[in-house]
């Protein structure tokens, strides 16, 4: 019998011009899972989870450099005993970068130790192949370096054993693949398919991004997915909104003071997200801290208009900001994206009205008329008429919004001047007007910092085309929530006596929230947010606040190609 004739070796072409080398630590990313590589890597996602975050403490000690690794030769020459900690090497020939957390040997003869925070697994070789391929693959960047290396180690923490793992032909043939397959998958620019019902998944820090059991569900409805393990929102928003208001950094404690007298404090780790009303001062040490720490600032005028927002570098994700523009520059496209989001709008006002109709007589025809108008948005042949058909559907829904008021809150003409068949806004001019295009700024304000997050552009859009400073792709992400999240709010606190009369300061004809009454009007509105549901086609429960970021990432997939439409949301 001949023998089998093995695999040709071929040299890595070296790298050049802006090509990037690869992470060490992303090549045991993609044996364990390529989709979990490739956004790391490409598509810079990142989040953080108690494993990852304990594996940073446990690296400590050997993230602190020490020692020193010497030029081979020279290490051969004086037969140097070597012991060094957090060494960086690279090499365009094989196109790899590596931190080494320890580097132990004698002369040219090394081996590379990397620390693991849980115990050895009980498997044939005591390592898993991840690991054994990122270790070999810092065995060949000291072989490009000059140096001897013939094994490796793995350092336990928790169990505090070592376990050798021997550079053989079998792991350099594996650790090669990978470094080619990594390098094709990313110049390939197409994300790999999600792992299908694997126990890899919920463990895993980008379960929430990388929507494994979401993805497949849509693609098939075979398996239902897996609620997502997502932590308690334990960060809530600041919000400072007294005049003249001076917020700085003690610490790690962010402090609202006035005339340097001491107003609030808060934990800078429990914030979420700074939003500042009217003319508030924040030094600049503050700032810094909250752009190092991707906390967002908002600004707003005292009156709640929503001006922008102040971001460290922001989201490094370019495939989803290229994927964003490519279908927002397409007639097609735009009005695809458009009418599923009118639909469900509408579709969320037919179920805002039903749930809270406060009349003996249930309101059959309006509900019918408005699934007819619903259901003309299929045919929508440009944005003009679907935004008609909105128009229609906003008369509708707007005109009967009375009915959704108990009837000793609908009866305070002194809180309800309004028309209830139309919207005024810029200024509004009674206090329903005023409370909802406040609830409008504050969802607008939730899903641009959301949006940015994820990665996108907030201020291009699909329906609402652009306009300078005005954040058209959050405006349309919030078209299906607004009965949801804003219209429920203003409902929410008429009926709870939340709000009264008193509580709104009229001037020039224009009607706004007193200091006070904007203050519970932003507490109704973030316990909105922090309502769960049971998610309809998924079936497993998460918050508003978390379902906006859900819907973003949907968008997502849906815009790189991985979903066939985007799944607007509509409740029961």
């Amino acid at each position: 019998m001949e023998p089998k004739q093995g695999d040709l070796q071929l040299p890595f072409p070296e790298l050049g011009g802006d090509q990037p080398l690869i992470p060490v630590r992303m090549l045991n990313e993609h044996v364990y899972c390529p989709r979990l590589a490739y956004l790391e890597w490409v598509q810079s996602e990142w989040a953080d989870s108690a494993d990852t975050v304990d594996g940073r403490h446990r690296h400590q000690r050997v993230d602190k450099p020490s020692g020193d690794l010497p030029h081979a030769d020279k290490a051969r020459e004086d037969n140097i005993e070597i012991h060094a900690r957090s060494v960086t090497l690279s090499s365009n020939s094989i196109g790899l970068i590596a931190k080494l957390d320890l580097i132990e040997g004698e002369g040219d003869i090394v081996t590379p130790v990397d620390y693991k925070r849980g115990k050895r697994p009980h498997t044939a070789r005591g390592v898993y192949d991840p690991e054994r391929v990122q270790l070999c693959a810092q065995g060949l960047l000291l072989r490009e370096h000059g140096y001897v290396c013939d094994e490796g180690a793995i350092y336990y923490v928790a169990g505090k054993e070592r376990v050798a793992v021997p550079f053989d032909d079998e792991l350099l043939a594996l650790t090669r693949n990978a470094i080619a397959e990594l390098r094709a998958m990313a110049a390939g620019g197409r994300i790999p398919d999600p792992l299908v019902d694997s126990p890899k998944c919920p463990r895993c820090s980008l379960v929430t991004i990388c929507l494994p059991d979401e993805v497949q569900f849509l693609h098939r409805a075979e398996l239902a997915p897996r609620p997502l393990a997502v932590p308690h929102h334990e960060t809530m928003p600041l919000y400072v909104q007294q005049y003249n208001a001076k917020l700085a950094k003690k610490g790690d404690v962010l402090e609202v003071s006035k005339d340097d007298q001491l107003l609030a404090k808060a934990r800078i780790g429990e914030v979420s997200q700074v939003v500042l009303m009217g003319n508030v001062y924040v030094t600049s040490p503050c700032l810094a801290e909250l752009m190092q720490r991707d906390i967002p600032v908002t600004w707003h005028s005292y009156g709640g208009w929503f001006y922008g927002h102040t971001v460290g570098n922001g989201h490094k994700n370019v495939e989803l900001r290229s994927a964003q523009y490519r279908t927002s520059f397409s007639d097609a496209a735009c009005l695809r994206v458009a009418r599923g989001l009118v639909a469900a709008k509408i579709a969320n006002c037919r179920t805002q009205l039903r749930r809270n109709w406060k009349l003996e007589d249930k309101p059959e025809r309006l509900l019918a008329d408005l699934k007819r108008i619903q259901k003309q948005c299929e045919s929508a042949d440009s944005l003009p008429t679907l935004l008609g058909i909105e128009g229609n559907a906003a008369a509708l829904y707007f005109g009967h919004f009375r009915n959704t008021l108990k009837p000793a809150a609908a009866e305070d003409e002194a809180l309800l001047s309004f028309d209830f068949t139309l919207r005024n806004r810029r200024p509004p001019t009674d206090p329903i007007n005023a409370m909802l295009s406040f609830a409008y700024t504050l969802l607008a304000r939730t899903l641009t910092v959301t949006l940015q997050s994820v990665g996108f552009d907030p201020f291009r859009g699909f329906y609402h085309q652009p306009r300078y400073g005005r954040p058209a792709l959050a405006l349309d992400l919030m078209e299906p929530f607004r009965p949801l999240l804003a219209d429920s709010v203003v409902i929410q606190v008429i009926n709870n006596g939340e709000v009264h009369p008193s509580d709104f300061v009229s001037a020039a004809g224009s009607v706004n929230l007193t200091p006070d009454g904007r203050k519970r009007f932003i507490a109704a509105f973030e316990r909105r947010l922090g309502h769960e549901i049971t998610h309809p086609l998924f079936g497993y429960r998460l918050s508003y606040r978390r379902l906006l970021e859900l819907q973003a990432r949907l968008l997502g997939r849906f815009l790189l190609g991985e979903l066939d439409d985007y799944p607007n949301f509509t409740t029961r």
